[in-house]
């Protein structure tokens, strides 16, 4: 069976998709999605649908347009979405792991690029709106997709951990291989909008230091204080850190010649640290 937008109700019916699903952005606002709230150190995984947390772009699929996490439209090829159904469904539009400046300047294009979008997948992770429990869900996901059977349209693989060591070697593995982290969705949580204690985020945290060049200005309200500190790596990288100081610290920044520790998640394509964050100065012994 092949589902798109022209499919029966019957259809969805078989899938467990009701009928309140079937519409959705009208005049496009913000769509109601589910956010993350971050994991506690030790968490126990039992009770959790555990994937990886993908550096993709959130997409949402209102049953006619895909649309940013802002309600603003996606311009996706007419391929890409033809076998989609009229359903909500909400996942990442993913390029790989370590791609992410590619992806968004492929799905931010006015006139898209065929060819970089044969580079793009539309991983779901849920269905806004529909009723039941998340396991219920994802099976639901899985199912659609296997009826949809178009490469592109993927679910994202859930997985059941039983303790907090092997949550961590999963942890430690995503991220060897290039992955961002981790995400943990209560298996019995029913879907509701806005930040839960039901959907949360594990990501690791690393930490390296940097030499201090130079002071750029604050602006707003740091104007007349830092804004950023100009830094370099041992290995010759050079880029900012803009967040992390406390008021006192602007105001009296770590000179130029300080060596610092700032904290940041994964690199970029072009190998500078993402997010980095100002930690501390590093203490001379």
């Amino acid at each position: 069976m092949s589902l798109d937008r022209r499919c029966c109700l019957k259809c969805l019916a078989g899938l467990g998709l009701g009928l309140h699903e079937l519409t959705f952005a009208g005049s496009a606002p913000r769509p109601a999605l589910m956010e993350a709230r971050d994991a506690s150190d030790g968490i126990d995984p039992r009770g959790w649908l555990v994937s990886e947390k993908l550096d993709g772009v959130r997409a949402v699929w209102d049953g006619q347009a895909l649309r940013f996490r802002s309600g603003a439209p996606i311009v996706a090829p007419r391929w890409f979405t033809a076998a989609l159904p009229a359903i909500v469904l909400d996942g990442e539009l993913w390029a790989g792991r370590g791609r992410f400046e590619t992806l968004v300047g492929t799905v931010r294009r006015q006139a898209p690029d065929d060819a970089a979008w044969r580079d793009v997948r539309y991983l779901l992770f849920d269905r806004p709106g529909a009723p039941g429990p998340f396991a219920t869900r994802a099976a639901q996901l899985r199912n659609l997709v296997s009826q949809v059977g178009v490469a592109h349209l993927q679910a994202v693989e859930q997985s059941t951990l039983d303790s907090p060591a092997a949550l961590q070697r999963r942890l430690d593995r995503v991220v060897a291989q290039g992955g961002e982290g981790l995400m943990l969705h209560r298996a019995g949580a029913h879907w509701q909008p806005g930040r839960s204690a039901d959907l949360l985020k594990l990501k690791p945290l690393a930490d390296a230091e940097a030499v201090v060049l130079g002071h750029e200005p604050g602006l707003g309200r740091h104007a007349g204080r830092l804004g950023a500190l100009a830094v370099q790596a041992p290995d010759g990288r050079r880029f900012r850190l803009g967040t992390g100081f406390s008021d006192a610290e602007r105001a009296a920044p770590p000179p130029v010649g300080a060596v610092v520790t700032y904290t940041y998640r994964g690199l970029t394509e072009a190998g500078l640290p993402r997010f980095a964050s100002f930690l501390r100065v590093r203490r001379l012994p």
